[in-house]
């Protein structure tokens, strides 16, 4: 295959000149454009290095060559640039996208936000997505003149409709893309959404941009490709499993298996898992820019504002790649996903964070005292304050923290 370079720049791509800016104004950048500060501002976060000891699937001290989700962050982005340069949109502002996406993301991964999950039962719930804006609007505090990163509008509306709009039409057909109707459309919006929204109209009720859409989906890259990586190294299924399979939607893997077979025959293990991993990211890739290139040349959007308006997102797979990353999910998550060895530590991993919780609800003086300071009285703000605290927390933190406040804790092993 030829080498693909950059495209110029699309018609229908972002335009940071014209982003429609931050919540709070700010000099323009002398050398950077709105979308790059953007991604500059997200490296240089306290949540994003944070990020290197919050749990993809398996636990920090599992093993030193395991995903993180900082690795997986890092991995997302690489695909999110490589399609956007494909595609001739602005790679800043899909780099951004994919460098914010899993701020949110509390300790134990999935465990974490599903014991979180149910703490919040009666004050919200908690929603991944909904404290990604947490961090980046209000948590972290890093500037002389605001809470978060005030990041642009076209990083922020990407971070929020991470899998597409958010609310639908009102009862009078209407969609919900003025703050005058969002009251009526977001009665299931996280709190978090629907409050900062309502200050910074985030148009829910649309698509995102191209490049927040290539964002989107090259975390289903990432994940398929080295969550297959991880599993195998884990010895949690083989390659024999992938190829006895009964899924047909497995057929592109096993074609890719058989393919390096034929061209390196007798290959070490180790290497044909990579070389599976490597093809399967770039079929994944081929395979969504032209399916995207097929879906453009046929709306023939005018500009970025036109995406949105479209109703339907034009970065996707093929049908036929779509039936691939059904089928890597279907497996993974009953071989890996639900492994017991796995399942073992997260139920582990999700009582201590509902331990965590319990012990800072009913005794606020074990928060470090700038978590404990003007903690709110009401029940539902109080615990969403604990929340916060928590979900900020790295595995690492949440462990010594309940070997600090309990006499037993999990070794999550």
């Amino acid at each position: 295959m030829a080498v693909q370079e950059a495209r110029p720049r699309a018609p229908y791509a972002a335009d940071a000149a014209a982003s429609r800016g931050r919540l709070h104004d700010e000099p323009e950048s002398p050398g950077r454009s709105a979308f790059r500060r953007d991604c500059d501002r997200v490296i240089h976060s306290s949540a994003f290095r944070r990020l290197a000891y919050k749990t993809q699937v398996f636990v920090y001290h599992e093993g030193d060559h395991f995903r993180t989700r900082l690795t997986h962050t890092l991995e997302v982005t690489q695909v999110a640039r490589s399609i956007a340069r494909r595609l001739g949109l602005d790679e800043d502002l899909s780099e951004a996208c994919a460098l914010a996406h899993d701020l949110g993301h509390p300790p134990f991964g999935h465990a974490g936000e599903r014991a979180l999950d149910r703490c919040l039962a009666d004050h919200g719930g908690f929603d991944h997505n909904a404290q990604t804006l947490a961090v980046v609007t209000r948590l972290e505090r890093r500037y002389p003149d605001f809470d978060g990163l005030n990041l642009s509008w076209e990083t922020l509306e990407g971070l929020v409709k991470h899998n597409g709009p958010l609310v639908a039409a009102t009862e009078t057909g209407r969609a919900c893309d003025a703050e005058s109707t969002l009251v009526q459309c977001s009665i299931s919006l996280p709190h978090e959404i629907a409050d900062y929204s309502a200050l910074h109209h985030l148009d829910l009720a649309s698509h995102p941009s191209l490049e927040a859409q290539v964002g989107a989906i090259s975390d289903d890259v990432a994940y398929d490709a080295h969550d297959l990586d991880d599993g195998l190294r884990a010895h949690l299924f083989s390659l024999d499993d992938l190829k006895a399979a009964p899924d047909p939607g497995l057929d592109h893997l096993r074609d890719l298996l058989a393919g390096i077979d034929r061209e390196h025959p007798g290959l070490d293990h180790a290497r044909v898992v990579h070389e599976l991993v490597r093809r399967l990211i770039t079929t994944m890739i081929v395979d969504i820019v032209t399916e995207t290139e097929r879906a453009l040349a046929e709306a023939r959007p005018a500009s970025a504002d036109a995406v949105r308006k479209l109703g339907r997102p034009l970065v996707t797979f093929s049908p036929a790649m779509a039936a691939t990353d059904r089928a890597v999910k279907k497996f993974l998550f009953g071989r890996m996903y639900r492994h017991e060895r796995v399942m073992q530590v997260m139920r582990d991993a999700e009582r201590v964070v509902e331990d965590l919780f319990a012990r800072y609800t009913d005794d606020p003086e074990t928060l470090p005292a700038e978590w404990r300071c003007d903690l709110p009285a009401g029940k539902t703000a109080r615990a969403r304050r604990i929340v916060d605290f928590i979900a900020g927390q790295t595995d690492r933190y949440a462990l010594d923290e309940h070997a600090r406040l309990f006499d037993t804790t999990p070794q999550l092993r």
